[in-house]
């Protein structure tokens, strides 16, 4: 037997009301021009704080738990960021696209030709102590050069990761996580601008391990003369079905003086590696530090673990084309 209407109806205010109550006020993300949504819009609270909008550019955030937040700092590629105010959080945020001057790597997208095919191994280990641990505060940037000097696309990227194989086997550890690529120029031997490529989003669970291969062929990515940084975020966990969740990306430990907010980690891990000739990864945390990029050495944190072993470096790797003249 069904239950009656007004039941129906009191159960779905109750379900709504422990909804805003869990995960607090639902915000929709959209382009002020076609009110189509943003996804994965970078979401700053301040002091080192922030999260991304899903794949329909919904995010939630409650000013009960963020109660010192007064301001939130709304970001996306193609996009002028947007301050809203917490205490007027409208349900609808649009974002004014912004046109920007294409580069010639983007003009120069629709080579064709002969070509070879090249790769640059990836390298990497199995040693969980030797790991970067990817947080959403963090992203990490490898540099790629032409090859030979001549026209190179990118056609696969090799992720070097450490799915932690030993918890598998006791059958624990099942995850799947939503992974971002940029692409960025080079900037006085530092990423710079964003490239105009499109981000790729994609997601990797506990059943790949070593090395990810990401096929990239499609989206023309060339690599200009000065050649380019791609960088690997995470953008947290995904659920059954596939989408990003809105899953705890903070842990709050109590100290001497108060309540920190930890930057909690995701797997897989990265696995750092040492001995390369020259450095090739820099790293940011993207709500701290104005988004400052910084190279992984002593510079960028002294008391690194992984710096003081020699882990300096992230061995991406990548198959490309290679064109003849």
């Amino acid at each position: 037997m069904g239950l009656p209407n007004n039941m129906r109806r009191y159960l779905s205010i109750f379900s709504f009301l422990v909804s805003v109550a869990c995960f607090g006020q639902r915000v929709a993300i959209v382009d002020s021009l076609t009110h189509e949504p943003v996804p994965f819009a970078t979401i700053s609270f301040g002091d080192g704080l922030g999260t991304f909008a899903d794949d329909n550019g919904g995010f939630s955030f409650t000013k009960k738990k963020y109660s010192d937040v007064d301001t939130l700092f709304i970001s996306a590629m193609g996009y002028a960021e947007k301050a809203v105010l917490t205490n007027a959080l409208p349900q609808m945020i649009r974002l004014r696209p912004e046109v920007s001057q294409l580069s010639e790597v983007i003009v120069s997208a629709t080579k064709e030709g002969k070509f070879k095919m090249k790769k640059q191994k990836a390298v990497t280990h199995n040693d969980v102590f030797a790991c970067w641990l990817p947080t959403v505060e963090s992203e990490v940037a490898v540099y790629f050069k032409r090859f030979e000097n001549r026209a190179t696309q990118i056609a696969k990227l090799l992720l070097p990761i450490n799915a932690e194989a030993q918890y598998k086997s006791k059958g624990k550890g099942k995850f799947a996580t939503i992974f971002r690529i940029q692409f960025y120029e080079d900037q006085g031997r530092l990423p710079g601008r964003q490239l105009g490529y499109e981000e790729v989003v994609f997601a990797m669970d506990e059943r790949e391990d070593k090395v990810y291969e990401l096929d990239v062929s499609e989206k023309s990515i060339f690599i200009p003369e000065g050649g380019l940084y791609v960088s690997l975020q995470v953008l947290g966990y995904a659920n059954a079905q596939g989408k990003l969740v809105q899953s705890k990306k903070y842990r709050e430990i109590k100290t001497a003086r108060g309540v920190q907010k930890i930057a909690t980690s995701f797997r897989p891990l990265l696995p750092f590696i040492k001995g390369l000739p020259h450095q090739r990864t820099f790293v940011r945390r993207i709500f701290f530090n104005n988004k400052k990029w910084q190279v992984f050495d002593k510079t960028y944190n002294k008391n690194s673990t992984l710096i003081q072993r020699g882990n300096r470096n992230y061995g991406m790797g990548a198959e490309f084309k290679v064109y003849e003249e």
